[in-house]
């Protein structure tokens, strides 16, 4: 069974740090480029980043570019979501998704989906 699970979340002060880490069993993510999402109630999954298969190229949304890095290390078949500067607006349950395709950008492309990991930035 191929599946995702992210981890790495919780509860961090505004100007915080936090890595997710996206860990892949039963296939082999260097096939795959990987994006993030992240989605709080009431609103639509919202791409946040992604990175290509080989983690030569990555994409960022404007609203966390310049505070969030994407990275992978395929020999441990894992993707990272670096999180520096959190603003409370980053509050949001976190996705990682893996697709054949390159970094799309809107959820229903992408083939297999975590759990989700829930970020909290708070006072």
């Amino acid at each position: 069974q191929e599946k995702l699970v992210e981890s790495g979340g919780g509860l961090v002060q505004p100007g915080g740090s936090l890595r997710l880490s996206c860990a892949a069993s039963g296939f082999i993510l260097d096939d795959y480029s990987v994006g993030w999402f992240r989605q709080v109630p009431g609103k639509e999954r919202e791409f946040v980043g992604g990175i290509s298969w080989s983690g030569d190229r990555t994409k960022t949304a404007d609203s966390v570019k310049g505070r969030f890095t994407i990275s992978r290390d395929n020999a441990e078949n894992t993707v990272y979501l670096q999180m520096n500067s959190l603003k409370p607006e980053d509050t949001a349950i976190y996705y990682c998704a893996a697709d054949r395709s390159y970094i799309a950008t809107t959820p229903v492309e992408y083939d297999y989906w975590g759990q989700g990991t829930q970020v909290t930035v708070s006072s």
